[in-house]
């Protein structure tokens, strides 16, 4: 089974705030993305591998740990996952990243992949999901099995705030993907919106309506 990690950092609640609050325009909310995709990395990789070598200080000769094995691959899904990457790239500047572009259809509600370009040797790599809203679940779910379709083993998922029918959607459809969340809201309301929720990410990301 997936865990589900919720945040209760201070500096991460704090952040939320302002990227829920409707009169935050998109220049602020960008940056405010950007840092708590920052913050939120450093929990998302704690179990990465280390491995141990030996440097010389200015002092002495030492065997210090530095990060081995797997590789991290950042997928974000178009366009809102756009507004992660950068928090998480300063964190691991060597991550490649890949794209995944998803539409639903009109007459059957599927997701419906319309772009995906990846690094080749997604097999090999820890790979990170990014979507800020996570609300039923459906994108985050085709996401996924796109990746496990050309190779993917390790897979976790990156989102600022989700609701409880979207946490549900991915731990049944994947149990072995972790969660990983800022907030957890209450509810999606009539028209799919997580409610309190921030809105559309992608069109207060970007200035679009």
């Amino acid at each position: 089974m997936g865990n589900v990690v919720v945040f209760d950092h201070p500096l991460i609640k704090h952040k939320l705030t302002f990227i829920r609050d409707k009169n935050t325009g998109s220049k602020e909310f960008r940056e405010l993305v950007t840092e708590v995709s920052m913050l939120m990395g450093y929990e998302v990789t704690r179990d990465l591998p280390l491995e141990e070598i030996e440097i010389e200080t200015p002092l002495t000769k030492m065997k210090s740990q530095v990060i081995s094995g797997k590789k991290v691959g950042l997928i974000p899904i178009l366009r809102a996952g756009l507004g992660m990457v950068d928090g998480m790239l300063n964190l691991l500047p060597a991550a490649r990243v890949g794209h995944i572009g998803l539409y639903r259809d009109p007459e059957t509600l599927k997701p419906v992949e319309y772009y995906c370009k990846l690094p080749q040797d997604i097999e090999e790599r820890e790979l990170i999901v990014l979507d800020p809203m996570l609300a039923t679940g459906g994108s985050a779910v085709a996401a996924i099995d796109f990746l496990k379709k050309r190779g993917a083993t390790s897979i976790k998922l990156v989102c600022l705030i989700a609701a409880p029918e979207g946490v549900k959607a991915v731990t049944d459809s994947h149990p072995d993907v972790d969660i990983y969340v800022a907030a957890l809201d209450e509810k999606l309301n009539d028209h799919a919106y997580i409610v309190p929720g921030l809105g559309d990410a992608g069109d207060r990301l970007f200035g679009t309506k």
